[in-house]
């Protein structure tokens, strides 16, 4: 009978202290999930955030979407909140803080890049041998010599051209007798040959063969192609100069395929060379060429430019400015504002006077000294365009700037009930953090990297320190029973 009434003890007390852990662990939770909507005193709260999760704010109550809690309201009236950086006027006019709005605009959507000279294809002519013949003497000699329109460059004796020149003119003889279309017939044999209109009507004037005939430019430009030397024999379609056109230039830029979309065929283009730089030279994208490099992952575009006075020659370097047909609203920002870090990009919100919280933004396009913000900003809140000493680099950015409102405590301190125990973590259900504004809840920390200093169980009561790491997690530095303290005492997180 006392053997089972001892066991029947002891099941009992076994279960209390279960009833006890479990009305522990329940009451964190219920402490958490009571959090107020309103003050007491009927003030509206600003809004509403996880203390785990400062930089997201919520416009009503509810559960965190990242931690088995109930929001926190925020007041006006409340001491600084977390990451905020508080100065005074005063020292804000000393130290030349200045903000901006944020605005809804058209981006200027501008675009710059470098591109490449070249001659313009469609600006080629060639002079070729139309018949067999020879070559008597070269006028032109030398490669890249600038010609204009109608300058002899080679002379060339060519038997077909003489033997049509002797039937019309001996045609033109018995004209008497002979028909007028078989004159016209004579006379269209030589142009057939390849004569032009003017060396046929050198012949009808002259009244004689001309043996040796001038072969001249079809346009102005430079000679890229010289073939012609004295003596050479000659068969038809044989090329002797090629000459491109300086009148309009083309301008190979390689483009990022991101841009793509901002440069269609046929956007202007303003031009600057290092050869002109008081002339702004106009054109248009051509065309966005098929042809993807696959070193650079960039795209080509060919740009027509005129070319005045034939001062841009090929192969010089010029400046692009691109004018896409038209900008897109949004919401705009100096660029100055933003604090890039290469992780993230922040701005400093002013919340109220002498008042600045580090705001996380989504960047888009830049062009014109203003950025794009597609999240984290709304119109006509005021940013910190100056005065970036808010933030001290990486450590201000990790402790969210509140060197300028004072230093917040290294390690925190708190009491918990010990949930579980894990290999790289334990589970507490711990009061509330006063200097974390945390509420009563259950959450997991790391262990210090020793492991902890004493055994714990699950159901045991504990105060503990606590620091947060540079990723964001939390980590246990000392922990102790109930009834002792940590190493760090700080008073209950009060």
């Amino acid at each position: 009978m006392k053997k089972n009434a001892m066991v029947a003890a002891i099941v009992a007390a076994g279960a209390v202290g279960a009833i006890g852990v479990l009305g522990g662990y329940q009451l964190g939770k219920r402490q958490a999930a009571l959090a107020p909507a309103s003050a007491p005193d009927g003030r509206k709260p600003l809004y509403w955030h996880d203390p785990m999760v400062p930089g997201q704010k919520f416009d009503k109550p509810g559960k965190s979407p990242y931690m088995e809690m109930q929001l926190v309201p925020v007041y006006a009236d409340e001491g600084a909140q977390d990451g905020a950086v508080a100065i005074s006027p005063r020292v804000e006019q000393n130290l030349g803080v200045r903000t901006a709005p944020v605005t809804s605009g058209t981006l200027p959507l501008m675009l710059s890049a470098v591109g490449s000279a070249a001659f313009d294809e469609r600006t080629v002519a060639e002079v070729q041998a139309r018949t067999n013949g020879f070559v008597e003497r070269v006028l032109v000699r030398t490669p890249l010599e600038t010609v204009r329109r109608g300058q002899p460059l080679v002379e060339v004796t060519m038997p077909e051209w003489v033997a049509a020149q002797e039937e019309f003119l001996a045609v033109r003889r018995m004209q008497a007798g002979a028909s007028p279309a078989l004159l016209a017939a004579a006379r269209e044999r030589m142009r057939l040959a390849g004569m032009s209109e003017q060396q046929v009507q050198q012949v009808e004037l002259g009244g004689r063969v001309q043996a040796r005939q001038l072969l001249v430019a079809p346009r102005s430009g430079v000679v890229t192609e010289l073939a012609a030397r004295e003596g050479m024999s000659l068969a038809a379609g044989t090329t002797l100069y090629r000459i491109n056109g300086l009148d309009t230039v083309w301008i190979n830029a390689e483009l990022p395929e991101s841009v793509l979309a901002q440069v269609p065929a046929g956007a202007a283009v303003t031009a600057r060379a290092a050869a002109m730089p008081d002339a702004d030279l106009r054109g248009k994208v051509d065309a966005i060429l098929p042809q993807v490099d696959p070193v650079t992952r960039t795209v080509r575009a060919r740009i027509t430019l005129e070319n005045p006075g034939a001062r841009l020659a090929p192969g010089m370097f010029v400046t692009l400015s691109f004018t896409p047909r038209q900008g897109r609203a949004a919401l705009l920002l100096p660029s100055e504002a933003v604090i890039r870090t290469g992780a993230r990009n922040v701005v400093m919100l002013q919340e109220a006077a002498g008042k600045f919280v580090p705001v996380q933004v989504e960047l888009g396009a830049e062009a014109g000294g203003q950025v794009e913000i597609r999240s984290g900003l709304r119109e006509g809140q005021q940013v910190a365009v100056s005065g970036q000493f808010l933030l001290d680099s990486e450590a201000s950015l990790k402790s969210s700037g509140t060197r300028m409102g004072g230093a917040a405590p290294s390690t925190h301190h708190g009491e918990a009930t010990v949930e579980a125990l894990g290999q790289d973590g334990i589970t507490l259900s711990h009061g509330p953090i006063a200097t974390m504004k945390w509420p009563a809840m259950t959450m997991t920390f790391k262990l210090p990297p020793g492991g902890l200093p004493l055994r714990v169980a699950p159901g045991e009561r504990v105060t503990f320190d606590f620091t947060q790491q540079g990723d964001g997690s939390f980590q246990v530095t000392a922990m102790a029973p109930a009834a002792a303290a940590p190493a760090h005492q700080h008073g209950d997180g009060k």
